[in-house]
């Protein structure tokens, strides 16, 4: 059975039980700052096992990306070391929120494996919650019960806490759980060890296929449970084990989800896998990366130096050095898998075909970038192998080349083991741990229980149209950061607060109450469908009915920002191609950030007229058609817009100025003559394809004119009020590149003769021609007086001092190649010691090096103490 029926089987088979078969969520969650990736089925459903959405049918299932990089779920270092570990992975899920329950998950688990995908149920065990004691929880009996319709009880297993009860995190929603295993071992094998022996005990023809999570509690921050109002079934089904087992394989790297590329990499590589044990694994990691770099770019996530794209970043480099170490690849090549990876998966997931230019582009650029970096490192490697005076290596330089530079330590331990040293494993670790230390210290946070003021009340937004309102806390808690210290977060029954989101920052304002006192909205941001107001402190009457008010003026400013963006959007489809789409957007009240595909420079002539292009619609004055909970279909026919990487429902909001029409939740301003003005500050690149204009509107754009006039001002005054300052500036420029070659002759012809000064000041001292003297020379002179007096005189040994100021003093040696050779002496390490002297250091190479620094009082003991290296 191919993968592609073994999907399509499933959907159809939920469908026919009433399930609404749902299209998989962006890898990125977009409201659930808890979470970097979905990292699970149930993650795009949070809101609806919290209590704070309601699904559109009771009954869904779908299959969704998932990816485990990070956090509680990390699987990566797993990856390629073993057959069943993945960094991306499909998660089949049929889903009942407050509908069915375990009768009617473990009944169909088992007809859908046993009748429909006709596995053999002589192979299949599954497990049960034994209880938990710290829980207070007996044995799940009712699952057992259950399971014993279909299956003997010899392969009925009872699972711990840690085994067979799902969590969501810390707190929240979470359950007992059976779990499906299946044994897909030979007879022979069989006959030696009983399956049951080999369940949950990372074996790898016996593995996990299914977890049928029964949701039916709630974790408080003290760790007690708590009943959930409704049980919900949360079930996640592992796609490539599952088809592993159905294609009557070992390996999930051995079905036709992973076989395509794997074959593609032979033929790029020249190898063959199933041959070497090392090429394998190389082969394995970098058929599972490959799929995870691309569908996160193709959901909107670019590979960057911070949050999830510093973890795609990573990922697409262990791809990088494992090609490099064991297949010999010196060049970028990953790209090139991309067109097989939408050949294969782009039916069930079409962003990978309508994104692939730009997965493609990105991952060549990253490539080349880190092979870059790899032959850096490996000279930095050199140069610390070549000054150890140990065979083992530090951990602390180890981990300064993994930290600093981006230099993998696996490959720093094999190349030191091919030139016969060590590596302080131990050391580097402590490192490491340190480093993790610190950053876990910097982002730890405790968030205590919602605290309910008034059950049942349902938040809805009165932003678009209200920035004042009356409202109602219904519940509050606490959170504690090391980074933003002690916090509170409110939710109200209604909120003309807009959240962060669509790349528009929160709104911010005060709550007033009945006294007058006022508490301060300081972010608004939205978790799991729940609108959050932060606040330093509490109000002293929680029950009191507030006035909500939002600023009008960071609204105003952050309104006026966003609206230019959909303008700015379309100038671009317009001037540059319409093959432009948006990547990514910030807005905030002082200016607008807006990244694009794009595959060259942005020209001034381009940007001037992408600039004039937003402004005329500006000046047009066109008005808002806004239009709110329409059908999706409806808007795309009307030419909305839709963005890769955003998860859309059945209805949406359409934004339209003249004939810019995108889908859009943000706010915007009623008129776009409300912007004023547009302004484009910078224009550049942020990865390949990927270019990002900067810009600013409204009150920005003046401040940026009155302070352009005021600096004009200052300059024409300056040039005593220069009737024509740009050519009095030229004029200027030219008379400075006259008066510096004039100096530039000067240095020379006083170079010259200190030069020849010093010559007459050599003092032979034991077989050395020597010399230690302060000159009044620039460091590039006193560089050319050293090289020329070298090629003039054999076992020359100099020290020239010179110093600017009360803080400045440089100290250079020159020493001739062979008299260093011959004698050992070591200009790098003459002027380390005698750069002590002048409270600053430096180093170079063993024939000429420099120091710098801030004691010029020292240099008469440095170049006394210099005598000392020759006598």
């Amino acid at each position: 059975m191919k993968s592609q029926d073994i999907r399509a089987t499933f959907l159809r088979f939920f469908e026919e039980k009433s399930h609404l078969i749902v299209p998989s969520a962006p890898l990125v969650p977009k409201d659930d700052p808890t979470l970097m990736f979905v990292n699970s089925g149930m993650a795009p459903f949070k809101e609806y096992f919290l209590g704070n959405g309601i699904p559109k049918n009771n009954r869904i299932a779908d299959t969704q990306k998932c990816l485990r990089v990070s956090g509680k779920h990390n699987d990566l270092e797993e990856v390629g070391y073993d057959t069943y570990h993945h960094t991306l992975f499909e998660m089949l899920g049929n889903w009942s929120f407050g509908d069915y329950f375990k009768k009617e998950a473990i009944a169909w688990a088992w007809e859908l494996l046993t009748e429909v995908y006709k596995i053999d149920k002589d192979i299949l065990y599954v497990t049960v919650f034994e209880g938990s004691e710290e829980d207070n929880l007996p044995m799940d009996t009712e699952a057992y019960e259950l399971w014993k319709q279909f299956i003997p009880e010899n392969r009925i297993l009872k699972g711990n806490k840690k085994d067979n009860f799902w969590e969501m995190g810390d707190q929240g929603p979470c359950g007992p759980c059976s779990e499906i295993h299946v044994d897909i071992r030979s007879k022979e094998e069989k006959s030696k060890i009983d399956g049951k022996d080999l369940v949950n005990n990372d074996h790898p023809q016996v593995v996990e296929i299914w977890n049928l999570v029964f949701m039916q509690f709630n974790r408080k921050a003290d760790g007690s449970l708590e009943n959930l109002p409704n049980k919900h079934i949360d079930t996640g089904m592992g796609f490539e084990r599952l088809c592993m087992v159905l294609q009557g394989v070992q390996s999930n790297y051995d079905t036709d989800v992973f076989t395509p590329i794997i074959r593609e990499i032979e033929t790029i590589s020249d190898t063959k896998y199933g041959v070497n044990d090392k090429q394998d694994i190389a082969i394995r990691v970098i058929c599972d990366h490959i799929r995870t770099v691309a569908f996160s770019i193709a959901d909107g996530q670019l590979p960057s130096n911070t949050g999830a794209g510093y973890v795609i970043r990573r990922i697409l480099r262990r791809a990088v050095r494992y090609g490099f170490t064991f297949l010999n690849k010196k060049e970028p090549f990953i790209y090139r898998l991309t067109t097989v990876l939408s050949e294969k998966m782009g039916v069930a997931f079409p962003e990978l075909k309508e994104q692939k230019q730009l997965i493609e582009n990105v991952i060549k650029e990253e490539e080349a970038s880190f092979l870059r970096t790899l032959e850096q490192g490996l000279l930095l490697l050199d140069g610390i192998i070549s000054s150890s005076k140990s065979t083992q290596i530090s951990g602390e330089k180890a981990f300064e080349l993994y930290d600093t530079f981006g230099f993998p330590i696996d490959l720093t331990s094999l190349i030191l083991a091919e030139k016969g040293f060590t590596l302080d494993e131990k050391g580097f670790q402590e490192e490491l741990q340190k480093q993790k230390n610190r950053s876990r210290a910097a982002s730890e946070t405790s968030t205590e229980d919602w605290v309910v003021i008034r059950e049942d009340a349902f938040e809805e937004f009165v932003g678009y149209d209200y920035l004042e309102a009356e409202v109602k806390i219904t519940k509050y808690r606490k959170v504690t950061s090391k980074k933003d210290g002690e916090l509170y977060q409110l939710v109200f029954n209604l909120t003309p607060f807009y959240p962060e989101g669509g790349g528009q920052v929160g709104d911010k304002g005060f709550l007033k109450d009945h006294q007058g006192d006022l508490v301060y909205i300081i972010d608004t941001k939205k978790e799991n469908n729940l609108i959050i107001h932060y606040t330093k402190n509490l109000p002293s009457h929680l029950n009191d009915v507030f006035q909500a008010v939002v600023s009008s003026e960071h609204r105003k400013l952050s309104a006026s920002n966003h609206s230019a963006t959909h303008l700015l959007h379309q100038a671009l489809r317009s001037i540059l191609g319409t093959h432009v789409e948006q990547k990514g957007s910030l807005v905030k009240p002082a200016s607008l950030r807006f990244d694009f595909s794009h595959f060259a420079k942005v020209t001034a002539d381009e940007l001037r007229d992408i600039e004039n292009f937003v402004n005329a619609r500006i000046e047009g004055k066109l008005p808002l058609e806004e239009k709110r909970n329409i059908p999706l279909k409806q808007a795309l026919e009307d030419g909305a817009m839709a963005l890769f990487g955003e998860k859309y429902g059945d209805t949406v909001r359409s934004i339209k100025f003249g004939k810019s029409v995108e889908l859009c939740g943000g706010i915007h301003v009623k008129n776009t003559s409300d912007i004023w003005h547009f302004k484009i500050i910078s224009e550049g690149a942020v990865a390949a394809g990927i270019r990002r204009i900067e810009a600013i509107t409204n009150e920005a754009v003046k401040n940026f004119y009155f302070d352009t006039h005021s600096t004009l001002s200052e300059i024409k005054s300056v040039l005593n009020n220069a009737q024509e300052p740009v050519k009095a500036v030229q004029n200027l420029q030219e008379e400075n590149a006259d008066l510096k070659k004039q100096i530039e002759q000067l240095l020379k012809e006083k170079a010259a003769n200190v030069a020849e000064t010093i010559q007459n000041q050599l003092q032979e001292i034991s077989g050395v021609q020597f010399l230690a003297t302060k000159v009044d020379l620039d460091a590039n002179s006193i560089k050319n007086i050293a090289f020329g007096l070298g090629q003039k005189h054999q076992n020359l040994f100099l020290v020239f001092a010179t110093s600017s100021g009360n803080d400045k003093a440089m100290i250079t040696c020159y020493i001739s190649k062979e008299l260093a050779k011959e004698r050992g002496f070591d200009a790098g390490k003459v002027v380390s010691e005698l750069g002590k002297l002048i409270h600053g250091g430096g180093g170079g190479q063993n024939f000429f090096a420099t120091a710098g620094g801030k004691n010029p009082g020292g240099i008469p003991k440095a170049l006394e103490k210099a005598k000392e290296y020759v006598i």
